[in-house]
């Protein structure tokens, strides 16, 4: 895989950023007492695409939060699209992803400790 650009870096934090704070406003209507937190952002070479992991806590069910969260990127868009709009030529697709690397690290910790 190649190394981001700068310009990639950049766009990530800056979307990392605002929808962070989109999610923290927004998030009781997606899904009631659940907590959002953007870990990545990954935007591909083209800026046409960027891939959002979220870790989310607590929630009982996160795939489903997540796939609640995707029915309504169209939205988020054109939201963050707002917000950025002269800094970004073009607002990339939103994707959003389960980030469950603490649990994969939580995961490995309670093997080692047995």
């Amino acid at each position: 895989m190649k190394e981001e650009s700068q310009r990639q870096k950049k766009i990530s934090r800056q979307i990392q950023k605002d929808i962070g704070e989109m999610l923290q406003q927004q998030g009781p209507s997606i899904q009631q007492g659940v907590m959002f937190t953007v870990t990545k952002v990954r935007v591909t070479a083209d800026m046409s695409i960027a891939r959002i992991y979220l870790s989310l806590f607590p929630a009982n069910d996160p795939e489903l939060v997540v796939k609640k969260i995707n029915d309504q990127a169209g939205e988020l868009r054109y939201n963050l699209g707002k917000r950025v709009r002269h800094q970004f030529r073009v607002v990339p697709e939103l994707h959003f992803y389960l980030d469950d690397s603490l649990d994969y690290i939580e995961r490995i910790e309670d093997k080692l400790n047995e």
